[in-house]
């Protein structure tokens, strides 16, 4: 392993490479039939994105269906029961990009029973593309998806409102949608919401402006998404690095080295920042980072790096880490808890239950779990909450208290995303049961609790 030193201007050249070649995640939702699947194909079609052989085959099952132009729902819709039925059933990831910006699409389904599909979809997406039928406007399944997206954190909102070619393109059809949409997603405490009037079958607004729509001087829906701020500013939360791998080479080059693998889930980590390592809380101080470097097994030592780079930290004491632990900053440590209080998205076909063993991942830590209770399920439709529900069944939402083995280091999922969020885990199968994202109400548990454990492990 050799390892080079590199000063400030080096850092500074791969930040202004990182700035310039952005990543937006985005996904689509909105009521079945409302265009999801046209829009997006109308994305990649208009913006080049679609491989020559892509396209003659999609025009070829548009002409056996008996359809003059290309159907462009079907560059997404790829399963044959969404052929057959016209619907989006599974989440269709995307890739494409323009010279602007990079783009990763989840096109999310629209059924209510298909709820847990679209949290899939929307938990890492940085904007939501809400459509809604100009011809219907804001309806039950809309809204649900604005709460979703707001319940999820997503920062950015988009409001197409499709199929204005329907409505032969009225100002005031679109302008009452936009302004019920946007009181609505507000009062949930959606951050930006943007409406956009278009039509995906034809093209206006979509990666051209509307020749139809000359009452309309916003952006389209492409020059949005290329220009729209993207929240990569995780160096400005406090940093937090989930170990994953132990280094020890052992060779006779380097045979005390010893580093501690990983991707920087949030802010910035420094030579010489004192460090605490979760949960066990012992400190020290970060001697070095080696990041990748040029040649094989080659590793350039940098004094500082940033989420959501991949390096190895190697701490200036010879303390116990393991995969699993988090090393964060001594000034700004996350809750250390095993009572852990959270709003959860059921996404397995079997129920979840009070009193349910289960297994918890969070970050690069898994570790053995009981559901202690779940207080409430919403409900979507308006928000309520149902009372003591006793179990969550596949697409609901609900809160849910779970008592852990271990101590967790978990931010609040409003503060962030990243070590805010775990999964639920069958521990027969490994079948995934539940996505959380953590609340504020959790108690914190003393630095020298140790859980009590039956003979199997389970009571805690």
């Amino acid at each position: 392993m050799t390892s080079t030193s590199t000063g400030d201007s080096a850092t500074e050249r791969f930040a202004e490479r990182l700035s310039a070649t952005t990543l937006l995640r985005f996904a689509t939702a909105g009521s079945v039939d409302d265009g999801k699947s046209t829009l997006v194909g109308r994305l990649l079609h208009d913006s080049k994105s679609v491989l020559t052989d892509q396209l003659e085959a999609v025009e070829h099952a548009s002409r056996s269906r008996g359809q003059e132009a290309p159907d462009l729902a079907l560059l997404t819709d790829g399963l044959r029961a969404e052929r057959e039925q016209g619907i989006t059933i599974d989440v269709a990831y995307r890739y494409f990009a323009t010279p602007r910006r990079r783009f990763i699409l989840a096109d999310t389904p629209g059924h209510v029973q298909y709820t847990r599909n679209m949290v899939t979809g929307a938990s890492t997406a940085e904007l939501a593309v809400v459509l809604v039928d100009a011809r219907n406007g804001v309806v039950e399944q809309t809204r649900r998806h604005a709460a979703v997206a707001a319940l999820l954190r997503v920062p950015h909102v988009v409001l197409a409102v499709n199929k204005m070619d329907l409505v032969e393109y009225a100002e005031p059809v679109f302008a009452s949608i936009a302004e019920e949409f946007t009181a609505y997603a507000a009062s949930l405490g959606v951050p930006e919401i943007t409406a956009i009037p278009i039509s995906a079958l034809t093209g206006d607004n979509v990666v051209e402006p509307s020749a139809h729509m000359d009452w309309y001087g916003g952006p389209t829906v492409l020059e949005y998404l290329e220009t729209v701020p993207v929240s990569h500013d995780l160096a400005g939360c406090p940093a937090r690095f989930p170990v994953q791998y132990v280094i020890r080479p052992q060779s006779a080059e380097h045979p005390d080295y010893r580093g501690y693998a990983g991707q920087i889930a949030s802010g910035v980590l420094r030579v010489g920042d004192p460090v605490t390592v979760l949960p066990s809380g012992r400190t020290s101080t970060i001697e070095g980072i080696d990041a990748l470097g040029v040649g094989v097994g080659a590793a350039t030592t940098v004094d500082l790096a940033w989420a959501p780079q991949s390096v190895t930290v190697r701490l200036a004491d010879d303390i116990d880490v393991s995969r699993g632990d988090l090393i964060a900053p001594t000034a700004h440590l996350p809750v250390t808890t095993q009572d852990v209080e959270a709003t959860v998205c059921h996404v397995a076909d079997q129920p979840l239950t009070v009193g349910q063993r289960v297994l918890l991942k969070h970050t690069t830590r898994t570790v053995k779990a009981i559901v202690k209770d779940i207080p409430s399920r919403l409900t979507l439709d308006d928000l309520s909450q149902h009372p003591a529900p006793g179990q969550l069944v596949a697409n609901d939402i609900g809160r849910v208290k779970v008592r852990t083995a271990e101590p967790l280091a978990l931010d609040s999922y409003a503060d962030s995303r990243h070590t805010g969020s775990f999964l639920l885990v069958d521990p027969a199968d490994g079948t995934t049961l539940s996505a959380g994202m953590a609340g504020d109400a959790f108690a914190a548990a003393a630095p020298d609790t140790v859980p009590a454990v039956d003979d199997e492990g389970w009571d805690f």
